[in-house]
Parts: C-alpha cells; sequence; structure tokens
C-alpha cells in the first residue's frame, strides 16, 4: 500500500502569500509526511489519489494559547465574570484535579481542537500540581498525534498569592529531560511563565533565566486587564528580557511604547477575542498590534467559557476590529472607501502567523513544497459554501467546524470523511463525563443547568 498521497484539483489557499488561491490545484504528499509538488495535473503514480474538487484546501489552523486542561469543565464558566473565573477554577476546582483528569481533560481538548482544524496547538498549562500531572498532560497531546507545543505552566503554587514570590517549578527540567530531549517530535515544549505582572522581579528574572538555560521558547499572559497596565513591557526591558523568542498573550491594555518595544524585539503576540470581551481584559488589540508592526496570532483560551474551534474565532476577531475601524466615521460622517482589516489578513494570523509565534513557522502553516503537510479539507456539500465565489471570504464567514472533512497532520490522514481515525469516542466521552462527575462533586455549590456562579471570596 502506497504511503503518498495525492490531493486532486483542490481549491487551495495556501497562506504562503496573502490571498493566495490556487484552483483545481493538486498536492502530492510524500511518504515522509511533507509536501512534494504541488500545481494541476501533477503524475500520481503510486499515490493514493483523493478527488478533492470543489473543496478548499486549507493549512491547519494554528491555536497559540488554550489552557487544554479545562476541556472537561466546558462551558462552566460562559456567564462568569473574570472574578468567578478565578474563583471557580483557578481557587476552585482546579485544585481536585487528579492526574488522571489532567488527562482526559488534555486529551478531549487536543482532539476538539484537531476535529474543527486546528492542528497546531500551544497548550497553556497551568495546572501542574505534581510531576504526575505534567506526565498525564503531555502524554494525552502525544496520543491525539496532532502537532503541539507543551507550555510547562506551574501550578497553584505558582498562581495562588499574587504577586507570587514561587519560581517557576523546578519540574520543568525533569520533563525536558524526560519528554523533550530533542526538538524533533510533533509535540514540542515551552515554558509558560507569568511575567512581570503576577510575580516580583526577582522571580521573573529567575523564571526567564530557566528558559534560557532549558533553551525554550516563552509564552506569557501581558496586558490582560488592569494588571496589564502596570508596565509589565516596560519592566522587561529595563531587565533586559526582551527577545523574538517571547508570545505575549492577550496586550488589550499594554501602551503604545510596550506594543513597540514587543514590535522591536521580534516578539510575537496571541489575541484570545472572546474571553478578551468576556472577562474584562480590554478590547483585542488585534489593530493596534498591526498598526505596531506586529502579526496577531489567535487563542481560544479557554472552553471552560468559549467555544474551541477557529472559525468562530476569526469571525469574532474580524467583527471587533472592523467595528472599532469604523467607529470613527460613525462619529464624524466620514466615508470609508475601503475597509482595512481584510478576510485574508485574518486567515493569515490563523495560520503561517500563528506558526511563526509556536516557533514552528519553518515546518507548518502554510501549504508549500517542503513542509510539513499540516493540511484541512472542508466539505462541498454544504449550501453555506455554494456557489464558491469567495474561498477566503467563505472560510472566514461561513465555513464551521461541522465542515471539516479530512485533517492531516504530518501527511498522516487523522480524519477521515468527517469521522477522526483510532479515537474510540464512546470512550472519550464516558472518560469526560466521569471525570466532570468527580470534579464538581469535590464543589457541592456547582450546578450543571448553567445557573452556577462561584462564591466569591472577600478579604
Amino acid at each position: 500500500m502506497s504511503t503518498r498521497t495525492l490531493l486532486r484539483g483542490g481549491t487551495v489557499i495556501t497562506a504562503v502569500r496573502p490571498g493566495e488561491v490556487l484552483t483545481d490545484t493538486d498536492i502530492l504528499i510524500g511518504a515522509d509526511g511533507t509536501i512534494e509538488a504541488i500545481g494541476p495535473g501533477l503524475d500520481a503514480g503510486d499515490a493514493e489519489v483523493i478527488d478533492v474538487h470543489g473543496r478548499i484546501v486549507h493549512p491547519g489552523f494554528v491555536d497559540t494559547h488554550r489552557h487544554t486542561w479545562q476541556s472537561v469543565v466546558r462551558n462552566l464558566a460562559s456567564d462568569w465574570s473574570l472574578t468567578e473565573y478565578l474563583a471557580g477554577l483557578h481557587t476552585g476546582l482546579s485544585k481536585h484535579f487528579r492526574p488522571e483528569d489532567t488527562y482526559t481533560g488534555n486529551y478531549l481538548g487536543a482532539l476538539e481542537a484537531l476535529d474543527s482544524g486546528i492542528t497546531t496547538l500551544v497548550d497553556w498549562s497551568h495546572n501542574l500540581g505534581t510531576p504526575a500531572h505534567a506526565d498525564a498532560a503531555v502524554a494525552a497531546l502525544k496520543d491525539t498525534g496532532m502537532r503541539a507545543v507543551f507550555a510547562h505552566g506551574g501550578g497553584a503554587e505558582q498562581w495562588g498569592s499574587l504577586p507570587s514570590a514561587n519560581v517557576h517549578p523546578a519540574d520543568a527540567r525533569r520533563v525536558r529531560d524526560e519528554h523533550f530531549s530533542s526538538d524533533d517530535g510533533l509535540v514540542t515544549m515551552a515554558l509558560a511563565l507569568r511575567g512581570p505582572q503576577f510575580v516580583t522581579p526577582e522571580v521573573n528574572i529567575a523564571d526567564f533565566r530557566l528558559a534560557a538555560d532549558l533553551d525554550l521558547r516563552v509564552t506569557m499572559h501581558a496586558g490582560d486587564g488592569y494588571w496589564g497596565k502596570s508596565g509589565p513591557i516596560r519592566k522587561m526591558h529595563a531587565d533586559g528580557l526582551l527577545s523574538d523568542r517571547i508570545t505575549y498573550v492577550h496586550c488589550c491594555t499594554l501602551g503604545d511604547d510596550e506594543l513597540k518595544l514587543i514590535a522591536d524585539s521580534g516578539g510575537t503576540a496571541s489575541v484570545a477575542p472572546d474571553v478578551e470581551m468576556q472577562m474584562g481584559h480590554g478590547f483585542p488589540a488585534t489593530g493596534r498590534l498591526l498598526r505596531a508592526g506586529i502579526r496577531p496570532t489567535f487563542s481560544i483560551d479557554v472552553c471552560s467559557s468559549n467555544g474551541g474551534d477557529m472559525f468562530a474565532t476569526m469571525r469574532t476577531a474580524i467583527g471587533m476590529q472592523r467595528a472599532l475601524d469604523n467607529a470613527p466615521s460613525v462619529d464624524t460622517g466620514e466615508v470609508l472607501e475601503r475597509i482595512s482589516l481584510t478576510c485574508a489578513d485574518v486567515v493569515q494570523f490563523a495560520t503561517i502567523d500563528g506558526a511563526h509565534a509556536a516557533g514552528l513557522a519553518d515546518t507548518t502553516g502554510s501549504i508549500a513544497v517542503g513542509k510539513a503537510a499540516d493540511i484541512v479539507v472542508l466539505d462541498d456539500r454544504s449550501l453555506a459554501l455554494t456557489p464558491l465565489n469567495n474561498p477566503i471570504g467563505s472560510l472566514v464567514y461561513s465555513a464551521h467546524p461541522g465542515l471539516v472533512r479530512d485533517v492531516f497532520v504530518q501527511g498522516r490522514r487523522v480524519k477521515k470523511d468527517g469521522e477522526l481515525v483510532g479515537v474510540d469516542i464512546a470512550r472519550l466521552k464516558a472518560d469526560a463525563e466521569a471525570s466532570r462527575s468527580y470534579l464538581l462533586g469535590e464543589m457541592p455549590e456547582a450546578r450543571l443547568d448553567g445557573t452556577w456562579h462561584p462564591t466569591l471570596v472577600t478579604a
């Protein structure tokens, strides 16, 4: 049986250049999982041929920040404020997670992402109470077969009393040695650090020194809500910590001068529009980042609150930014001749720009010869995509997870004809429900009818 695959005749959104669409185009995937050739009428040779005529073919999406462990408590926080979220999750449910709950949460959440066309996930794992929790989180990501970055984020000891005087857990060194001695696997490692908003200056310097010692990229929250107005990027600049190996998550309330410091250092940014608007982080920074010279990327953030797919995130981000861009003309009566933020821009944010932020732009994020075949094929049977007049506009405004027909990661078909390959869905659902029931059983006040609001602890 051939290990090469030819996708025949698709409408290919490459993400190599903004807006590039190749019609009636073939993609030849080699035995090593990389793209061998792209073009019309390619010789199939001994390859398995999959007819994708009339279907949108696009690079797998890249989610640059997700607290994946929370998937087993999905949507409990959909009507919660940030204060309720902190009480209900971080000082509430999180302390009851066993390693098996962490495994189930990561496995469920990562497969949910994969099922919806996200082929690369930065797992911002910040509920690692013990080494066993870390091992479970890593094992779950590897078991899904997706491409992921395990961002080691510590546990309750680090996220309890803020600003914290507790350094990043030393267990990160063990995880690097035991699970990620090589950076060549589908799952790689980063450090999810708290940054100067949430730690003492000495701890922040020590944490970044650890990242340098372990030769790992850093992802950190910055500019989220009132906390973000404390000048975190200015502090990092003063301490000589800014670099092109850092992704800054949110950025909503950072000063313009701080965005310029990020841009000048080559840093990247991750925008989580749904959570930012719900939980009072501030307006999503998409437009401000662009004006500062930073290419935004997208984050799902927490499925305890919002949905887990990139289609909805793209629509929220573009809708919010277009409203902000249009607002001055509403006040002045000025006629805007053209919208500045395009659907093509947004697709880039969700693919190649995301890959860059994850440190994987040479591997994934676009459909190009030599890159990994991380590819999504949408179904063509939906009336929502008929007729296909604007493939990129259709991807942003009309597509949804139910249209994700086939997904390839490193050339392996992990979703086929609308079904995840090799996944026992019934068992996964049972495991997720059992985990959820255990966790909520530890919090008697919790309810499953949408009416639970955590009790806030006041000093």
